[in-house]
């Protein structure tokens, strides 16, 4: 048995534990899905691993709750970022990660509360129709990369239905089948005007969550590039408002939203 210290934050409710890589000693999976059970561990939609590398960058591994790596996550970066930001003054971080580098930036700060700007690379939007198993009729929607994968369909229904099944119902069913090699995020997008959208989003790995950072992203570009709304949205998910800004489809998209340290805390780890 070994005693693990953690940091545990949240970004519009999508929670995360951060730990050092040096702990994990191979034991990723096994910790995630352990340390982020909601009854019986600390609970977490997901832990970032932090790499402190000899050239003195960092490199994040992200593990979801079910003990899949997954490329990255938008909010789990900021979370790293505000972490960083509060115990080592750090205003200004570049983050690898399996997407990509993610540059992040405090904008302001309020207690244990940051405000931060993240670029976020430039998005791929392809508008395409699918057909999934035991789903009624074609599914009309866009897979879009943000670093990782994500399918957007846009709705009308203020619950987010679509094709006669929930939003929780069709985002289980899309984000596990076959059509997808390594799985998909799925996001349900409601545009309520021209620079303003909201969303529901199904994470692969983890189920519904109240937000999500890549799926901010992925939600706002296929919005801009499918339903020509504003280069500046605001994004608001179960968790809250984002802010995105990208300026044309060849350029880095930004996202800007905040991150709250929880608690600090050591658990002891088999």
């Amino acid at each position: 048995m070994s005693t693990v210290k953690f940091v545990k934050a949240h970004a519009c409710g999508n929670d995360f534990l951060m730990i050092e890589e040096t702990a994990a000693k191979g034991r990723h999976a096994t910790m995630a899905r352990k340390l982020c059970a909601r009854n019986t561990g600390i609970g977490a939609d997901g832990i970032e691993f932090l790499d402190r590398r000899v050239d003195g960058s960092f490199f994040l591994r992200l593990f979801n709750a079910d003990g899949s790596e997954a490329e990255l996550s938008g909010n789990g970066t900021r979370c790293v970022a505000a972490w960083l930001a509060s115990s080592e003054g750090l205003n200004e971080v570049a983050l690898g990660t399996h997407g990509g580098v993610r540059t992040c930036r405090v904008v302001r700060s309020e207690g244990a509360g940051w405000w931060i700007e993240s670029g976020m690379g430039v998005p791929r939007v392809m508008k395409r129709a699918i057909e999934i198993a035991g789903v009624d009729g074609v599914i009309d929607g866009a897979m879009v990369n943000v670093g990782n994968p994500h399918y957007v369909i846009f709705v009308d229904s203020e619950d987010f239905a679509s094709n006669g099944m929930t939003w929780q119902e069709l985002g289980a069913k899309i984000a596990v089948d076959p059509l997808f090699k390594f799985g998909t995020n799925v996001e349900f997008v409601r545009v309520l005007g021209e620079s303003e959208i909201a969303f529901r989003i199904y994470e692969r790995g983890c189920g519904p969550t109240t937000s999500s950072g890549t799926g901010t992203c992925a939600s706002s570009a296929a919005s801009m590039a499918l339903r020509g709304t504003a280069r500046e949205l605001t994004a608001v998910a179960q968790g809250g408002a984002q802010q995105v800004v990208w300026p044309d489809a060849q350029s880095e998209m930004m996202l800007t939203g905040p991150a709250e340290i929880i608690c600090t805390g050591e658990v002891e780890f088999v």
